[in-house]
């Protein structure tokens, strides 16, 4: 493989499908279990690949540089083999701020919520603090530093203005799951899931139903695969192509 994606579950990638529309090669999508992944990273056989859960963080190792911005994050979506060295970037970060400004969310002085505590929402984090969020509170099933349950969030964190999942709960297959209840959520005004498939998750129509904003994955999806391509062939893409490839998918995915 020269071009791709490694992820450990991966029928639902439309990642194939818009590295295609952006740039020239063929991009392949290569599940891997625990048990595979260490021999393909050692093996190094591939010209640029991304990266998705559950490897984000566990590609690291494996790495021989990382560019400040997948330093900071702690988190890779995208290597680079560079004359044998492979060298890890995030684009999520850039992909993450692109939806969020695109849909006009305010975060700045806001208190969020983010649900998860992976790689996806490493980067998800770093943007909330660089556009100067108030506070972030972060739920996931096992607390730790930095993390709380959610029946500690439900308990203590009524009045989040903006909540964001990062989990993969209610992903494709799994479409009746959702990652919280939003009515103990009142002051919530924005939902943003990076869920992208289904297009609509159980907690986004939720979000609808209760008058908040609701915003789907897919323009994240389709951004960070953009700035992917620039680290995979070393050339600037303007960001007018992201518009008409989620437009594109949006159509196909409703039909």
């Amino acid at each position: 493989m020269e071009y791709g994606l490694i992820g450990e579950k991966l029928g639902h990638s439309f990642s194939k499908e818009i590295h295609e529309k952006l740039a020239d090669y063929q991009y392949n999508i290569t599940p891997l279990t625990r048990e595979e992944f260490p021999e393909f990273m050692k093996a190094r056989g591939f010209k640029a690949i991304n990266v998705t859960i559950p490897y984000k963080c566990d590609v690291i190792p494996y790495l021989d540089e990382m560019d400040s911005n997948a330093k900071s994050i702690g988190a890779v979506n995208t290597i680079v083999n560079k004359e044998g060295k492979l060298i890890g970037h995030n684009t999520d970060f850039s992909g993450f701020l692109y939806m969020v400004e695109h849909h006009k969310v305010t975060i700045e002085g806001k208190k969020i919520l983010v649900i998860g505590n992976g790689g996806a929402s490493k980067a998800v984090i770093a943007v909330l603090n660089h556009l100067q969020a108030k506070e972030i509170i972060i739920i996931d099933i096992v607390s730790g530093p930095g993390v709380i349950t959610k029946e500690e969030a439900v308990k203590n964190h009524t009045d989040v203005e903006v909540i964001i999942n990062t989990s993969p709960v209610g992903m494709y297959p799994n479409v009746d799951q959702s990652p919280i209840d939003l009515t103990l959520f009142p002051h919530c005004k924005a939902v943003l899931d990076i869920i992208y498939n289904p297009l609509q998750t159980k907690l986004t129509k939720q979000a609808s139903e209760l008058g908040m904003q609701a915003v789907n994955g897919l323009e994240m999806l389709v951004g960070q695969a953009k700035y992917a391509v620039e680290f995979f062939l070393d050339k600037s893409i303007d960001d007018d192509v992201i518009d008409p490839i989620y437009n594109q998918i949006m159509t196909d995915m409703m039909k």
